[in-house]
């Protein structure tokens, strides 16, 4: 019986040293585990003053600290513009991160190729995710065939800033915000005039304002969804590039810069919420010598539209040949999905949250305050969300960015060389669509 005993204390003794020995293993192993993030330094949208490392730092902490034995490491220095020959290079060599930044330029060749993880399995199964919580506009810039393959990070509509200043002078009152293209050309014309004698207009209407400006405010858009056609020839795009070419015929011929706006001599600007946030030091130098004050409101809706303008957002995706696809997950949707993280976005970049609580919040409009100066208007952060909300986003398909920077070179061409718009945009399509189905 004593023997029995014996053999019995020492099989549980060994097996208390093995489970032991595996946990001791395992605690081990976890903490060896590594997650590689990829990331590139400073702003997405080329403004100045971004401090991106600090929200990433932020998130790795928190994450850290949730998950004992796991470290998120990334690679600092990387700018946007290198950004991409990095990640390919790392792509190649069989060592890409296992979460990291997308560029929009990115994107569509990613998803096509099988780079990033279907995130589709993971959004089903996570019972503490709801995707209704993004802005809609930020949610599907993600998707690719209509397959999320990303989530929103960070994102920026395009705002039209106004020159209150200009506009008091004028005897003009601020636009509401279902304002038209009625409205904005009256307003254009009324303003552009010259000020000082000597037959040349000094004082314009509007500067920088495209034809993908008026055609996301018309409800029209450049091809179809799947990508297969161009849709240049439908009345929508038609009317946006006419619309565009009665603004510019205001002006004589004046090619306008940057400075002109600065000067307080444009009466509009269309600029990215992230144009908005860093424009701060402009207004001081110019209320200084010109007493320029300036707001901004939504984009006057075209005839088939609405008050709609573009919304870009900066994309996270997971390797499609990561090995902690469950850490990988969870560490992205603490950058894209939890709240604090997403108020950072505020507080050390330029963008806005893909949040709508975030976005919409007071909190959001106190830390863009602290950023203005003395007398500048914050903007409202529930019309910020309508803006978001409602937003404008291309179909994304592999040959997207080929195909549209060709039709805004050639739309271009054809406002600045006067051409006929119809006959033009008829032929500009035949050779997209020739381009497409190749």
């Amino acid at each position: 019986m004593k023997r029995k005993q014996s053999i019995m204390m020492a099989v549980a003794g060994i097996l208390v040293v093995g489970l032991s020995a595996y946990g001791i293993c395992h605690v081990h192993l976890r903490k060896n585990i590594t997650l590689e993030f990829g990331m590139f330094t400073g702003s997405n949208w080329d403004v100045a003053q971004a401090n991106s490392f600090t929200i990433i730092d932020k998130a790795i902490a928190k994450f850290e600290h949730a998950h004992p034995g796991v470290t998120v490491h990334y690679y600092s220095g990387i700018r946007k513009d290198d950004y991409s020959e990095w990640f390919s290079r790392k792509l190649l060599a069989g060592e890409e991160p296992d979460i990291f930044m997308v560029l929009g330029t990115d994107f569509n060749q990613f998803a096509s190729m099988g780079v990033m993880k279907n995130l589709e399995t993971f959004i089903e199964e996570d019972t503490d995710f709801e995707p209704e919580k993004y802005f809609t506009s930020a949610f599907v810039s993600g998707q690719y065939e209509s397959v999320q393959y990303a989530l929103p990070y960070e994102t920026v509509p395009t705002l039209m800033f106004v020159n209150k200043t200009l506009l008091t002078q004028e005897g003009i009152d601020m636009p509401e915000e279902n304002w038209t293209w009625e409205d904005f050309y009256e307003i254009c014309k009324k303003v552009t005039r010259d000020t000082d004698g000597d037959g040349v207009p000094d004082q314009f209407g509007s500067y920088n304002y495209d034809w993908m400006d008026a055609l996301c405010s018309n409800g029209g858009g450049v091809f179809n969804k799947k990508g297969t056609e161009a849709a240049l020839t439908d009345s929508r795009v038609v009317e946006a590039v006419k619309y565009v070419r009665s603004i510019n015929d205001l002006y004589g011929g004046e090619k306008l810069t940057q400075e002109d706006f600065n000067g307080g001599r444009v009466a509009f600007m269309p600029l990215t919420f992230a144009e908005y946030r860093t424009y701060k030091t402009y207004p001081y130098k110019i209320r200084k010598y010109a007493n320029f004050q300036w707001d901004c409101v939504t984009m006057p809706a075209g005839e088939q539209g609405g008050n709609i303008s573009q919304v870009d957002s900066l994309l996270m995706g997971i390797s499609a040949n990561t090995k902690e696809e469950k850490l990988a997950w969870e560490f992205l949707k603490l950058l894209t999905y939890d709240e604090e993280s997403q108020m950072n976005i505020f507080y050390d970049s330029q963008g806005a949250s893909v949040l709508k609580e975030v976005t919409e919040s007071q909190q959001m409009e106190q830390v863009v305050q602290e950023d203005m100066e003395e007398g500048d208007t914050v903007i409202n952060g529930k019309l910020l969300g309508r803006v978001i909300e409602g937003g404008h986003v291309e179909p994304q398909f592999k040959k997207y960015e080929q195909a549209m920077s060709l039709t805004d070179s050639e739309i271009n061409k054809i406002l600045e060389e006067d051409k006929d718009v119809d006959s033009n945009l008829k032929i500009l399509q035949r050779t997209i669509n020739e381009y497409l189905i190749q």
